[in-house]
């Protein structure tokens, strides 16, 4: 079984926070939690209940594999995006939603890619 680390942990959720231009407080008043207590679980220093990390989950819209263990799955806009048929990714690139949802995960993987390189 796998340890968590706890400081790539809070990393991973800092550069999540992040590429949504969030402040800390922002997401810790999201989370129901301090911005004290969020600066904790950021740096590793602090461990978070099953429920905080849940709400960190929902509030980032981040997988928990991805915030555990820096395994991102791709939402279901950029899969859609991916597996449209040839000639048509012009007008769902055109189409904002799907264009930010598709910047987003791209930020979070250069992230993910990030630590990954860090390890």
């Amino acid at each position: 079984m796998k340890e968590l680390d706890y400081g790539k942990i809070g990393m991973r959720i800092r550069q999540v926070r992040k590429a949504k231009d969030w402040s800390q407080d922002e997401l810790a008043k999201k989370c129901g939690i301090s911005m004290s207590f969020l600066g904790h679980i950021e740096r590793g220093t602090r461990i978070m209940s099953l429920e905080t990390f849940v709400n960190i989950c929902t509030a980032l819209e981040a997988d928990a594999d991805e915030l555990l263990w820096g395994v991102a799955h791709a939402s279901e806009a950029v899969l859609d995006l991916w597996n449209r048929p040839a000639g048509k990714e012009d007008r769902a690139l055109a189409q904002p939603a799907q264009k930010d949802s598709y910047s987003m995960y791209v930020r979070i993987m250069k992230s993910v890619a990030e630590i990954m390189n860090e390890a």
